[in-house]
């Protein structure tokens, strides 16, 4: 060791959300609890690494002619030239920091013995000065996050403390609430419907899988809800995530028989920008934010903030579209990438048009289905947040209160 679903599924959801949320407090000055003396944890072994993806380029969409999908030619979607300059291609690219995660616990102090997940930057001193900005980036935005121990939101992953070795790298300390992400578990399910599909595991009859179907159900209601329930808290706080994402959410649970237990978090806010009055506009991890917000229109402080309130709605919307499709689907039908594109490119975000079109393939049936619970509620709710025009977007509160996330749905199943 080195130290340095239907009704019974319910559980009881208050109107507009599966839990009451605390009434937000007033803030105070920054905390400065945090552990920052390594001695203070136990690192244990090392459980992988992983990079970031970035928006690198930002530019007015391209569509021609929409793609030939499965011989659909002429879509006639209806879009007028100012809706399709509105509509925007964000260029995604690999970034070049690589962080590593190790396993380990507090050994002093109050918190001893807490189970903690180091996230480590490799740092200046390594040639990654951008790694220096993400990580106290995401310190910073923790700190502020937890600065008001009334107002902790536990759909957040918690901050330890954090501290820098003697080589430049930066060490974050989260408390272990879970291993896995959003990602993971829809590629375990997906997996898994492919084997009980191809009879490689024990026969389940039609009444079994009907159960399990309405577990999943429930369990990735419970997975959005909990994601935007943090979301909510970061706007509220004038805060963005800018990189939400399946892998952004992370889970003390992927096993669908423990979905009342079900606690997601999100995770990876060194991209989180500030959008308080006075700091729209700046910050160096933000420069392609305000650039497309400028591309898109907004001109003014207030515009570009309720830009970037809407990226981070459009980004909730295509995690919502994964989740929808991934775990509801074999493994290797469709992934983000596929699913985005189609979304994009394709149907150039005309969500009714996705759905005929998903529609006419069985393997996705049951993701149609999915969404169609209450009456469509799903496909109605990815047309709002995925609009093209940022201005029309929703914001993560009413999101969160729609009926389709509360889980309103399965009561009506």
């Amino acid at each position: 060791m080195l130290k340095a679903l239907p009704v019974r599924f319910l559980a009881s959801p208050e109107p507009g959300g599966w839990r009451r949320r605390p009434r937000r407090g007033s803030l105070k000055p920054v905390s400065a609890a945090l552990m920052t003396n390594p001695a203070y944890f136990e690192v244990g072994r090392f459980l992988g690494g992983y990079g970031f993806m970035n928006i690198t380029s930002y530019s007015s969409s391209q569509f021609g002619e929409p793609s030939n999908v499965a011989g659909i030619q002429d879509l006639g979607l209806g879009y007028s030239a100012e809706e399709i300059e509105r509509l925007r291609v964000q260029d995604v690219g690999e970034g070049e920091v690589t962080i590593r995660l190790y396993e380990g616990r507090v050994v002093q102090g109050p918190l001893r013995g807490t189970q903690a997940v180091f996230k480590v930057y490799p740092g200046a001193r390594a040639g990654a000065s951008e790694a220096d900005l993400m990580a106290l980036n995401e310190l910073r935005t923790h700190a502020f996050l937890q600065s008001d121990a009334s107002d902790i939101c536990d759909n957040i992953q918690f901050l330890l403390g954090a501290f820098e070795t003697a080589t430049g790298e930066q060490w974050l300390a989260f408390r272990d609430d879970g291993r896995y992400s959003a990602a993971d578990y829809a590629k375990i399910t997906s997996e898994r419907q492919l084997k009980e599909q191809s009879g490689d595991m024990p026969f389940w009859n039609p009444f079994s899988r009907a159960y399990k179907l309405e577990l999943r159900r429930y369990f990735v209601l419970k997975l959005l809800n909990g994601a935007l329930s943090g979301l909510v808290h970061m706007h509220n706080h004038d805060r963005l995530h800018q990189s939400l994402g399946p892998s952004s959410v992370v889970l003390n649970t992927v096993m669908e028989k423990e979905g009342p237990y079900l606690v997601p978090r999100l995770r990876d806010l060194a991209f989180s920008v500030d959008i308080g009055y006075s700091s729209v506009g700046a910050g160096a991890l933000s420069d392609g934010l305000w650039r497309r917000a400028s591309a898109a229109g907004a001109s003014t402080p207030l515009e570009k903030r309720a830009f970037g309130i809407a990226d981070d709605i459009y980004g909730a919307g295509l995690l919502i579209a994964y989740m929808a499709f991934i775990p509801f689907c074999e493994a290797g039908i469709m992934d983000g990438i596929s699913l985005q594109r189609l979304l994009e490119s394709t149907f150039r975000l005309d969500i009714y048009a996705a759905r005929e079109y998903c529609l006419a393939d069985d393997r996705l049936s049951e993701a149609v289905n999915f969404l169609d619970l209450g009456d469509g509620a799903g496909w109605e709710l990815l047309q709002a947040m995925l609009d093209p025009d940022y201005r029309k977007r929703p914001t993560a509160e009413a999101v969160l209160n729609h009926r389709f996330i509360t889980g309103a749905v399965l009561r009506n199943y």
